[in-house]
């Protein structure tokens, strides 16, 4: 079973320009605030908004929360300086965006050789030949930083000319093979954004569909979208009782050498009782106490 660190359900795209939304992150219920500083940052203001993130980042007080830096692509000409800025800040993770490759991945991680050792690599997959190459990329996370998938469903739409509509036809098999791969290696494998703010029913039934399809959570453009990502990628009361009760069959000095046992009326096997104990697991996380907000003086 891989070890619970923190849950991934609701992952918050802020523009590292924005010195009033980096305030507010502070404040807000997601798990994960990604400090972005490639598709929402101008490019006359990628340096200012560098800068910023890293001062951010080091002034902390973000409690349970992950955090995130997005830099710039290795090709454009803010990648490497974002690489070494970033360094400096240590955050939990830092996000690059179309990788389409291993061998982008092990630069990335060379480029990371600063960087504090518990600092993760994550990917975004949004390119056609990243689907490709899923499963080289997936196969070096055991000799690099990788960590997490995130997935840019926009992105693939434009590079595909798929259509992103209700039911993302087109864009699930990509994520299923995303998902695929990312499991295969351990990884997280977090679901693309939700474009449409207002439209909550859609993005539940979305949050829904990704989670079925084994995505860890949602990255979001707006927090409006977070208190929905965290109900949708949460182990419901049910499934945390039946997992328990299958823990406790197991458990039982009679079934100390059984391989299946029926439990409320379902047969459950060994394999669904490392499920059971990784959603429980998760469960608890949640359930934990989060560090307070910060007071509102300091987010102003």
């Amino acid at each position: 079973m891989s070890e619970v660190t923190r849950p991934l359900r609701s992952l918050l795209y802020m523009p590292a320009s924005n010195a009033k939304a980096i305030a507010k992150s502070r404040t807000l219920d997601c798990d994960a605030v990604i400090f972005d500083l490639e598709d929402a940052v101008a490019p006359n203001e990628k340096d200012a908004a560098r800068v910023r993130a890293v001062e951010a980042v080091q002034a902390g007080d973000f409690g349970n929360r992950t955090v995130v830096v997005r830099v710039n692509g290795l090709s454009t000409p803010w990648g490497e300086a974002d690489f070494r800025a970033v360094a400096e800040c240590a955050p939990d993770a830092i996000l690059v965006p179309k990788v389409s490759s291993a061998a982008e991945v092990r630069a990335c991680h060379e480029l990371m050789s600063a960087f504090p050792a518990n600092t993760q690599l994550w990917i975004m997959i949004e390119t056609a030949r990243s689907i490709f190459n899923l499963a080289e990329i997936a196969d070096v996370a055991s000799e690099t930083r990788l960590a997490a998938f995130v997935l840019g469903t926009n992105d693939l739409c434009k590079e595909t000319n798929a259509r992103l509509v209700p039911g993302r036809a087109a864009v699930m098999p990509l994520i299923a093979l995303a998902v695929t791969a990312g499991k295969m290696a351990n990884l997280a494998v977090i679901d693309g954004v939700y474009n449409s703010i207002e439209d909550t029913a859609g993005f539940e039934a979305e949050c829904h569909q990704g989670l079925e399809y084994g995505c860890d959570g949602k990255t979001l453009i707006h927090p409006g979208q977070i208190a929905i990502a965290n109900r949708a990628f949460s182990p419901t009361e049910a499934e945390v009782t039946f997992a328990k009760a299958v823990i406790e069959a197991f458990s039982l000095p009679e079934n100390a050498d059984a391989g299946a046992l029926r439990v409320d009326g379902k047969m459950v096997e060994l394999l669904h009782l490392e499920q059971c104990k990784r959603l429980c697991a998760i469960d608890d996380v949640i359930r934990a106490d989060r560090s307070p907000a910060v007071p509102a003086e300091s987010a102003a």
